[in-house]
């Protein structure tokens, strides 16, 4: 598998596992068994069960188009509707352990799932996925045109320590924040902020330290209360993990 490196906002690199073409080729076969079910499923019951068939016989082609694209439309939407609610995964993903993410170490947005999606015209429905075959071998960081276009990469969590695990902080049943609007970042904001504050510390770098403070209130607009930029950091992660482990 190939080493996708990740180029953060705070410049560290973060390295990951991008997703093989065959785990790819495997989640799609998942997803696409899943829709085939769900054609099944849906048109036995509409037509056999139901016996719409009959009485669609009197309608004209428009009304029976537009019953057949309602009855299409969650697999039409598939992808983009479960990446969306899924943070970058499908099922099919999920299954496999797979997940899309940006480029820059941030979580993917809903336009970049959108981008992906109409993509998917081109990367794997013109060419029997000619398109995307080629595209994720030839790239250097196993994108389809889809993932070039939107900025994200299809990476591999298996084996590896998930985000959570990672930002966890030690706070007792006493604590209390300072932050609230702490939860405006994403779970994989606090992973950067954490590492790459761990590594200034390690290395001494005052002034990465000083930068992150200021990233994070600019992203959050909280303004810092804490005292040094030090105390700062560590109180926006514990009160991260005091708001996400409580709501």
């Amino acid at each position: 598998m190939n080493q996708l490196t990740i180029n953060t906002t705070q410049n560290v690199n973060i390295n990951f596992t991008a997703a093989s073409l065959g785990q790819r080729i495997l989640a799609f076969l998942v997803d696409v068994l899943i829709q085939i079910s769900y054609i099944i499923v849906v048109f036995w019951l509409f037509f056999g069960v139901l016996g719409m068939a009959d009485a669609m016989d009197s309608w004209d082609d428009w009304s029976r188009g537009a019953v057949i694209i309602l009855l299409m439309l969650p697999i039409i939407f598939y992808t983009i509707v479960q990446e969306s609610i899924f943070e970058g995964q499908t099922f099919g993903k999920r299954l496999l352990k797979l997940k899309v993410v940006k480029i820059d170490g941030y979580q993917a947005s809903f336009g970049d799932y959108l981008i992906r999606w109409l993509f998917r015209i081109i990367d794997v429905f013109s060419n029997t996925g000619l398109v995307a075959l080629v595209s994720i071998i030839v790239s250097k960081k196993s994108q389809r045109l889809g993932d070039i276009s939107a900025g994200t990469a299809v990476i591999s969590l298996k084996n590896k320590i998930t985000i959570n695990s990672t930002i966890l902080e030690e706070i007792d049943s006493e604590y209390q924040p300072m932050y609230p609007l702490v939860i405006k970042l994403s779970d994989n904001d606090m992973r950067i902020i954490k590492e790459t504050f761990n590594d200034a510390k390690r290395a001494n770098e005052p002034e990465i330290i000083h930068k992150i403070r200021l990233k994070i209130e600019q992203v959050t607009g909280i303004k810092n209360q804490s005292g040094n930029n030090n105390d700062f950091i560590k109180t926006i992660l514990k009160d991260y993990n005091f708001y996400t482990q409580n709501m």
